[in-house]
């Protein structure tokens, strides 16, 4: 477990377009922190590092989001779930297990369906600029791919 402070927007949006960077197909990236503490910035920014062109928002009402870039990415909020059942029947598997990057903010409510490997990022809301990013990198292609992104940086 890694744990950053992050004292601005921009290194914030750093960490995400370096991670966003590094991930390639399959990869499952699970965000979680309350209401305001920046899932949706980091989310914005790993798109960049995919090569996202269009403007990433977050799908509240839709539960899922679909952009192009270097690999597919499927943007799930699944912040009104109710319960895990409901992401099946918007089809998580073929998301989650197919050919494209998945980042879920909101992770936790779906905690016992989520893939075995994975990275967590929990975010903190220090104050208005300032963040604790905390990266959970679960299987070891996760490790080493945040200690070579922590390394270059």
């Amino acid at each position: 477990m890694i744990n950053i402070i992050s004292d601005s927007v921009d290194k914030t949006e750093n960490l995400g377009y370096e991670l966003g960077k590094s991930l390639s197909r399959g990869d499952v990236v699970c965000l979680m922190g309350d209401l305001g503490a920046g899932k949706t910035t980091i989310t914005q920014s790993i798109c960049r590092g995919l090569e996202v062109d269009d403007y990433v928002t977050s799908p509240t009402f839709t539960i899922v989001n679909e952009y192009i870039g270097r690999w597919d990415v499927y943007h799930f909020d699944v912040y009104r779930i109710e319960d895990e059942e409901e992401m099946y029947d918007i089809g998580y598997d073929e998301y989650i297990y197919g050919d494209g990057v998945s980042i879920i903010e909101w992770a936790d409510k779906i905690r016992d369906i989520l893939p075995k490997e994975r990275i967590e990022i929990n975010i903190e809301r220090i104050s208005d600029n300032k963040r604790k990013i905390i990266i959970n990198p679960i299987g070891e292609k996760y490790e080493k791919m945040i200690e070579n992104i922590l390394n270059n940086n």
